[in-house]
């Protein structure tokens, strides 16, 4: 059986916080792009994420626990509730500027 993947690309910001453990749900918009991609599928086994578009840029693969609407910022949003992560690839980990995103 074929895995169901979604690959969604992220900014520094948001991979650091994933695989730190600290975002749980990563949200898109609520829109005709973002309902094509995700909206009429309803499960996937995996979701990989990558920070950049090159073969070497930080790629992380986490499981898909579901997804929900929800409202994020005063849009609705399609919620992708995230797993354990299965795997981090050349990713030297977040940088000093990762307190600042905490706090």
């Amino acid at each position: 059986m074929t895995k169901r993947i979604l690959h969604l690309t992220l900014k520094k910001k948001w991979f650091d916080l994933i695989a730190i453990g600290k975002k749980k749900i990563e949200y898109r918009a609520y829109k005709p792009h973002w309902h094509k991609r995700i909206g009429q599928v309803s499960w996937f086994d995996e979701i990989h994420f990558r920070n950049g578009y090159s073969k070497t840029s930080p790629f992380m693969r986490v499981k898909f626990k579901g997804r929900t609407l929800d409202w994020f910022e005063n849009d609705l949003c399609y919620a992708l509730h995230l797993g354990k992560i299965l795997e981090i690839k050349n990713y030297n980990g977040a940088t000093k500027n990762e307190n600042k995103i905490n706090n």
